[in-house]
Protein backbone atom coordinates (compact mmCIF):
# COMPACT_ATOMS: atom_id res chain seq x y z
CA UNK A 1 0.00 0.00 0.00
CA UNK A 2 1.01 3.53 -1.15
CA UNK A 3 1.99 5.89 1.85
CA UNK A 4 -0.03 8.77 1.24
CA UNK A 5 1.89 11.54 3.44
CA UNK A 6 5.42 11.19 4.11
CA UNK A 7 6.35 14.65 5.63
CA UNK A 8 4.49 17.47 6.72
CA UNK A 9 5.38 20.91 6.17
CA UNK A 10 7.38 22.48 8.54
CA UNK A 11 6.23 25.64 10.51
CA UNK A 12 8.81 28.22 12.80
CA UNK A 13 7.71 30.41 15.24
CA UNK A 14 9.37 33.46 15.94
CA UNK A 15 6.82 34.21 18.91
CA UNK A 16 5.97 37.81 18.66
CA UNK A 17 2.26 36.78 18.79
CA UNK A 18 0.66 35.93 22.50
CA UNK A 19 -2.19 33.92 22.07
CA UNK A 20 -5.29 33.76 19.17
CA UNK A 21 -7.91 36.15 21.82
CA UNK A 22 -8.35 38.52 20.33
CA UNK A 23 -8.44 37.53 16.67
CA UNK A 24 -5.36 38.83 15.05
CA UNK A 25 -6.55 41.65 12.57
CA UNK A 26 -4.26 42.97 10.28
CA UNK A 27 -4.60 46.41 7.52
CA UNK A 28 -1.93 47.70 5.34
CA UNK A 29 -0.80 51.65 6.30
CA UNK A 30 1.82 53.64 4.76
CA UNK A 31 5.17 53.95 6.47
CA UNK A 32 6.44 56.87 5.82
CA UNK A 33 10.09 57.80 3.86
CA UNK A 34 13.13 57.90 6.01
CA UNK A 35 11.73 55.45 9.06
CA UNK A 36 14.77 53.30 7.30
CA UNK A 37 14.65 49.15 7.92
CA UNK A 38 11.93 48.03 9.91
CA UNK A 39 10.96 44.39 11.49
CA UNK A 40 8.47 42.34 12.47
CA UNK A 41 7.03 43.34 15.84
CA UNK A 42 7.95 46.98 15.49
CA UNK A 43 5.56 49.61 17.22
CA UNK A 44 4.18 51.98 14.89
CA UNK A 45 2.64 55.12 16.03
CA UNK A 46 0.32 57.78 13.01
CA UNK A 47 1.50 61.26 12.21
CA UNK A 48 -1.40 63.38 12.50
CA UNK A 49 -0.69 65.26 9.27
CA UNK A 50 -0.86 62.93 6.79
CA UNK A 51 -1.34 59.83 8.62
CA UNK A 52 1.32 57.87 7.70
CA UNK A 53 3.21 55.54 10.36
CA UNK A 54 6.70 55.58 11.74
CA UNK A 55 8.33 53.55 14.71
CA UNK A 56 6.61 55.16 18.11
CA UNK A 57 8.94 57.23 20.29
CA UNK A 58 7.25 59.06 23.26
CA UNK A 59 9.65 61.80 22.50
CA UNK A 60 7.92 62.46 18.91
CA UNK A 61 5.40 65.24 19.09
CA UNK A 62 3.85 64.67 15.64
CA UNK A 63 1.27 62.54 17.23
CA UNK A 64 3.19 59.19 16.23
CA UNK A 65 4.35 59.22 20.06
CA UNK A 66 0.94 56.88 20.54
CA UNK A 67 1.89 53.53 19.72
CA UNK A 68 -1.15 52.18 16.69
CA UNK A 69 -0.27 49.07 15.44
CA UNK A 70 2.40 46.14 15.23
CA UNK A 71 4.46 45.53 11.82
CA UNK A 72 3.74 42.40 10.42
CA UNK A 73 6.11 42.04 7.70
CA UNK A 74 9.79 43.68 7.14
CA UNK A 75 9.86 46.41 5.42
CA UNK A 76 12.49 49.26 4.36
CA UNK A 77 11.08 52.81 4.04
CA UNK A 78 14.30 54.30 3.60
CA UNK A 79 13.93 56.18 0.58
CA UNK A 80 10.35 56.05 -0.14
CA UNK A 81 6.79 55.72 1.30
CA UNK A 82 5.89 52.07 1.51
CA UNK A 83 2.72 49.99 1.36
CA UNK A 84 3.03 47.94 4.75
CA UNK A 85 0.73 44.85 6.22
CA UNK A 86 0.13 45.88 10.51
CA UNK A 87 -1.53 43.83 12.63
CA UNK A 88 -4.32 46.15 14.27
CA UNK A 89 -5.58 44.02 16.86
CA UNK A 90 -4.32 40.88 19.25
CA UNK A 91 -2.34 39.50 21.28
CA UNK A 92 1.46 40.00 21.81
CA UNK A 93 4.36 39.05 23.85
CA UNK A 94 6.25 42.11 24.92
CA UNK A 95 9.52 41.16 24.76
CA UNK A 96 9.68 40.56 21.22
CA UNK A 97 8.35 44.31 20.34
CA UNK A 98 10.60 46.81 19.18
CA UNK A 99 10.34 50.46 20.26
CA UNK A 100 11.66 54.05 19.24
CA UNK A 101 14.00 56.04 21.41
CA UNK A 102 14.42 54.41 25.16
CA UNK A 103 10.84 52.91 24.99
CA UNK A 104 9.66 50.06 26.70
CA UNK A 105 6.46 48.04 26.32
CA UNK A 106 5.39 49.47 29.04
CA UNK A 107 5.77 52.89 28.07
CA UNK A 108 2.71 52.06 25.51
CA UNK A 109 0.88 49.29 26.81
CA UNK A 110 -2.04 51.00 27.59
CA UNK A 111 -1.81 53.06 24.73
CA UNK A 112 -1.93 49.59 22.45
CA UNK A 113 -4.75 48.16 24.94
CA UNK A 114 -6.64 51.29 23.89
CA UNK A 115 -6.40 49.80 20.34
CA UNK A 116 -7.50 46.32 20.98
CA UNK A 117 -3.34 45.28 21.44
CA UNK A 118 -2.68 43.42 24.57
CA UNK A 119 0.31 42.61 25.77
CA UNK A 120 1.37 39.12 27.37
CA UNK A 121 4.64 37.50 28.43
CA UNK A 122 6.50 34.07 27.19
CA UNK A 123 8.20 34.08 30.31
Amino acid sequence: MAELVNTVGSFSHDGLIGGTEPDLITRNVVIVSGSGNLTPGTVLGKITTGGKYKTVNSTNADGSQVAKAVLKYPVDATNADVLATVYWAGMFNREHLIFGGTDTADTHEDSLRDVSILLTSEK
